[in-house]
């Protein structure tokens, strides 16, 4: 399959797929490894695939190939997490940038959005070095990443704001929203 190709269309609800999108920090890895268990199904974090691919960290594919290669190997590897089914998939923020990966995701699952508030983000990543889109001004640069991809979640089946719940509650609003629209797709 060349990488131009989009997967066979396998319908949201026949795979299965629960996908996570939405900014850094709003809680997609720690929600999604409690959806995974819950719903008893593999949980993938592309970041972590990505990283196990490449042999080395995010900031270092950033530092030593830029933004531009990341999202290359980023969409490879949703295409091929993306095959077979049952799985609670927890995308990187940048993820929903390319239509095709937005495509992908849209026939081959149902999309979960987590959303947060600037200052939750700010907050969950003031600590953070392993993110490199935040290098510099932190605040400033999630200002600034909020403001251009205002649009790039709204794609999803739903969305969760994060920012006053637990993880817990954020799984039970997932859980409800997945259980209908999967049996809505059903049939």
């Amino acid at each position: 399959m060349s990488g131009d190709e989009i997967l066979p269309k396998t319908g949201p609800a026949n795979s299965g797929n629960l996908i996570l999108i939405g900014m850094m920090a709003t809680g997609k890895s720690s929600v999604g490894a409690m959806l995974a268990e819950q719903l008893g199904y593999e949980l993938v974090d592309l970041d972590h695939v990505i990283i196990r691919k490449e042999g080395r960290s995010v900031p270092d594919i950033f530092a030593e190939d830029g933004e531009a290669y990341f999202r290359a190997v980023e969409t490879e590897v949703l295409r091929e997490t993306l095959r077979g089914g049952r799985k609670v998939i927890s995308t990187g923020g940048g993820a929903v940038l390319a239509p095709a990966n937005r495509e992908m995701m849209m026939e081959n699952g149902i999309v979960a959005a987590l959303s947060a508030t600037a200052e939750a983000i700010i907050s969950r990543v003031a600590e953070d070095n392993n993110r490199p889109l935040l290098a510099g001004n932190t605040e400033e640069r999630v200002r600034r990443i909020l403001e251009e991809r205002k649009d790039a979640y709204s794609f999803a089946h739903c969305t969760v704001d994060t920012t006053n719940l637990t993880a817990a509650q954020v799984c039970h609003h997932i859980l409800m929203h997945y259980r209908v629209l999967a049996f809505k797709h059903v049939g």
